[in-house]
């Protein structure tokens, strides 16, 4: 049942939330439009508020229940943790889009909603001020994760928990590579601006 868990968990998040949103309501490929990943920040500057909330919400609950029957079938809080780092690897490199996919941040957030709730909270509060002060949803996302394993461990999780949070946001940061270079050349789109038209 353990090895079921952590199965479903990887298989639930790889579900890719964003390119079903997007063709339910534009019947468009995201893939190759924008900046072609499937995530909901693109969803949004491509098809829209409505879209981008379906996809964003979509991404958080695919999270959370992969996190939630993983521990359910594991018995454990251990296999939460591997259920939850699995639903960010599964968003990422998603079997049933050959191994491409998001930058799992959403899926992330929803993961560790169900194993380590209070740790969300402070890496909440860093995403919002960052994306309200810079409006760069990339580096509000890299910070955020980047404080989630800290949190968790002082809020007192088990450590399994907290390496979870640590390798997801290994994963997280890696999946930003190219937003960074962009950042860094001051070229990364701020939250807001749309998609260029195909």
């Amino acid at each position: 049942m353990r090895g079921l868990g952590a199965l479903l968990a990887y298989l639930i998040g790889a579900i890719p939330v964003g390119l079903l949103v997007a063709r339910a309501a534009g019947g468009v490929d995201i893939r190759r439009r924008g900046s072609g990943n499937i995530g909901a920040t693109n969803v949004l500057r491509t098809l829209g508020p409505l879209p981008g909330i379906v996809t964003l919400l979509g991404d958080v609950a695919k999270g959370y229940g992969a996190a939630t029957v993983a521990g359910w079938l594991g018995a454990g809080s251990a296999w939460a943790a591997l259920g939850a780092l699995l639903a960010v690897v599964g968003n990422c490199w998603s079997v049933f889009l050959r191994l491409h996919g998001g930058k799992g941040v959403a899926t992330g957030l929803g993961a560790f909603l169900a194993l380590a709730p209070w740790a969300i909270a402070p890496s909440a509060v860093v995403w919002i001020a960052l994306a309200a002060s810079f409006r760069y949803v990339s580096l509000a996302s890299v910070l955020a994760c980047l404080g989630l394993p800290v949190g968790v461990a002082l809020l007192g999780y088990p450590w399994q928990s907290a390496v979870a949070a640590g390798a997801a946001a290994a994963v997280i940061v890696m999946r930003h590579r190219e937003n960074l270079e962009r950042l860094m050349r001051g070229a990364e789109r701020k939250f807001g601006e749309r998609a260029p038209s195909a």
